[in-house]
């Protein structure tokens, strides 16, 4: 066989669902933009075929979105920390947010940074360590610097702003800073998000809005919203996608996360290959989270 006829083989199935068309140089087709099934050569004929091609294209789009739902995440929605590039915890004490870059520096690098300057004398010139801006002195000058963020479209800064908002008791402000940090594709706002679904807080009770902003958030890496996904399967005794949703938030090191498997365990709703291998993975992802300087700056919090 040719190289000609192999490479033509393709080609001749990228034809239009609806008329046929076949795709050639001055006739592109685009993809059904829920499933990954058919191709339209324009958007009349995407019509036409709609009524009969509808029920598949609804049962793909699930297809799709369970294997996106339930695709293990390479790591959590904190990511690495901008300094030393080691992951940021996800347990206890969480890093502060910088206002002025929305980044989140580790603990460690933020002590190591602190000591430098206390030996070169420099600790009056304090400097923010990722874009060496001044810290904010007063609560103005944080604000000032969240709303440039928002300026400048970072859904970070919005979540922080609308957290502000929820803490003040305006859910209606909140609501319309996380949802905008959402479209961007913000973890924790898509989280915020199901919890005010969740007890009706500036918006009405819905269980559905309430399911979405889960997914969305345990998709990005969210293991707190992972986790409450598994529970709700418990509780709806779905055991199977209980487990696989607790093993995925173990697998990032989710302390609650593995003590909930446990109990999954010892009931017989996880194996015991599975239970070992959760408790390996959670415990490399812990140890993937340390490093001297952490440690150093831990002992020295107690203090």
């Amino acid at each position: 066989m040719s190289t000609d006829s192999v490479e033509a083989e393709p080609a001749a199935d990228m034809c239009c669902a609806s008329c046929g068309t076949a795709q050639v140089d001055d006739i592109k087709l685009t993809i059904c933009d829920a499933c990954d099934l058919v191709h339209y050569c324009s958007d009349e004929c995407k019509q036409d075929h709609r009524s009969e091609h509808e029920q598949l294209c609804k049962e793909r789009a699930a297809e799709l979105r369970e294997e996106l739902l339930f695709r293990q995440n390479e790591s959590s929605h904190h990511g690495d920390c901008p300094i030393c590039f080691l992951p940021l915890p996800i347990n206890g004490k969480q890093p502060m947010l910088s206002t002025c870059c929305s980044k989140m520096i580790c603990d460690g690098c933020e002590y190591a940074n602190f000591l430098r300057q206390c030996e070169e004398n420099l600790y009056l010139r304090q400097t923010c360590l990722f874009c060496r801006q001044p810290p904010p002195k007063t609560d103005e000058q944080k604000n000032r610097n969240i709303m440039k963020r928002i300026a400048a479209n970072d859904p970070v800064a919005m979540r922080q702003r609308g957290s502000k908002h929820y803490d003040e008791g305006d859910y209606d402000s909140a609501f319309e800073y996380w949802s905008k940090a959402a479209e961007l594709d913000d973890a924790m706002a898509h989280f915020n998000l199901s919890l005010m679904y969740e007890k009706g807080e500036g918006v009405e009770e819905d269980e559905k809005k309430r399911t979405n902003h889960l997914e969305e958030a345990a998709i990005a890496g969210h293991p707190d919203a992972r986790c409450n996904l598994g529970c709700h399967e418990v509780i709806d005794e779905r055991f199977d996608r209980a487990v696989k949703h607790l093993i995925i938030a173990a697998n990032l090191g989710h302390d609650k996360a593995t003590r909930a498997l446990k109990i999954c365990y010892a009931e017989g709703q996880v194996s015991k290959e599975e239970f070992a291998a959760a408790l390996r993975a959670h415990q490399a992802a812990v140890d993937a989270t340390k490093s001297p300087q952490r440690e150093k700056a831990a002992a020295a919090d107690r203090y």
